[in-house]
Order: structure tokens, then sequence, then C-alpha cells
């Protein structure tokens, strides 16, 4: 597989469509692709179906493609932090759907899509709200286990601290949470990386993701800090 390398994300984000599902990087602010978020705002696609493992802070990033109305439902784990108020706004007043997953089964969906494993069971949320109207079943252990099905997506946007052009990847620390088992689980996968190098650079031994997975890359080489974002007032766009 060829990985495109572009000039610009507004380029990268250019051929998702409308309906689109799309998962998004990150565990807060960590590991979160705001540059290709911004762009994917500027793209002005609606109706999408978003995975993160929560629904954005502030009015920048995730948060503000919430608020630009073009988020038709989130799928996440967390959709309420200190500083997300647009999610809950918009959700009180019925205008975007959550589903709730919890947060080990949400990376178990995602891994499952990737792994093409349509569906598994899971002891997580038996008798709770969430395990109604889904099947259960108990096996032989005797406990009970609900049916979770895996998730796949159209686009995956990412963001690495090292891609070479071949689009192998490398992590920064905690910002490596979702983003590598997202890259698996979509038909194209966006990354904006920090530094891209040449093939060969980086060790093999240190590549997290290889470049299989890899569809489009574009140097972001100063990334923006969310939280300086909103520490600022910056609302996007």
């Amino acid at each position: 597989m060829s990985v495109s390398v572009l000039n610009t994300c507004f380029d990268a984000v250019s051929s998702i469509r409308e309906g689109s599902t799309v998962l998004i990087g990150g565990f807060g602010e960590a590991g979160s692709p705001v540059e290709l978020i911004h762009a994917l705002i500027d793209h002005g696609v609606r109706d999408l179906t978003v995975v993160n493992n929560n629904a954005g802070n502030g009015e920048v990033g995730l948060a503000a493609l919430i608020k630009n109305r073009q988020v038709r439902k989130m799928i996440c784990s967390f959709p309420k932090s200190s500083r997300s108020t647009v999610f809950e706004q918009l959700y009180r007043s019925g205008s975007i759907e959550l589903e709730l997953v919890p947060q080990g089964t949400l990376a178990e969906r995602i891994r499952a899509g990737g792994a093409g494993i349509p569906a598994f069971f899971t002891a997580t949320s038996i008798g709770t709200q969430l395990a109604i109207g889904k099947e259960s079943r108990r096996f032989k252990d005797s406990r009970d286990y609900v049916l979770e099905f895996g998730i796949q997506a159209d686009v995956a946007l990412i963001k690495c601290a090292t891609a070479d052009e071949k689009g192998n990847l490398t992590f920064n620390k905690t910002a490596r949470n979702f983003n590598p088992i997202m890259c698996t689980a979509a038909l194209e996968t966006i990354v904006q990386a920090s530094e891209i190098v040449k093939a060969g650079e980086i060790d093999p031994e240190c590549v997290i993701t290889p470049g299989v997975f890899v569809n489009k890359l574009v140097h972001v080489p100063s990334p923006v800090s969310e939280s300086q974002l909103i520490e600022d007032g910056i609302s996007y766009p």
C-alpha cells in the first residue's frame, strides 16, 4: 500500500464524506489530532458518527466539531469532564445522540473491528442499564456475559510523534492510547505527524503502527496544545 504525504490537513480530510463514521484518537488532550479535527470542521461535512474516548473540551478540537453541528452521534466512554460543556448542552436538548460504552469495552470493540472479529462476549456491564436490549449468555464458568460488536469505521484521524515515508508510526508515551488500534479499524487512516523521516530511519523495534495501516500523512511540526487554547479562550472556528 502506498502512503500519500500531503501538504495540508485540509487536503488530508477532503475525502471524508457526509454520514461517515470517524474514529478520532486521543485520551482527552493526549494524542488528540486537533489540527485534523479543525480541518474537518473547515471541510464542513455533517451527519458524522464519531468514536472517541471523550466528547471534547472547551470549544476547540472535538468539542468545536460537535458545536458546529457536524456530529450526529457520539460513541464514547466519558462524555462529561470538567471542561466539556458543548456536548452536554446539545445532548440535553436532544440535538445529538450518545452511545455510552465502558472504556475497556470501547477499546476491545475497536480492536476487534480491526482484527476482523465481528462480535465478542464480555462480563462488563452485566446487570446495568448498558446491558439492556443486548444478547446475554451464561457460559461454563457460570458467569453471565453480554454480546458486544466490533467497531469498523470509514476513516480514522490519528496523531503520532514520528512517521516515516512508508507510514510506520511511533507515539509519544500516553499519547499512544487509542491511536494504534484505531489505525487498524478504519478503511482510511489519516495521520498528522510531528516529524516525518525517510524510510529506514525508525528502528523497526520501535515501530508501533506498521505503515500497512496508514493511507495519508501530513506534517504538523508544532501541534497546538488543546489545554492552552482553552486557557486562552479560543473558540474554533
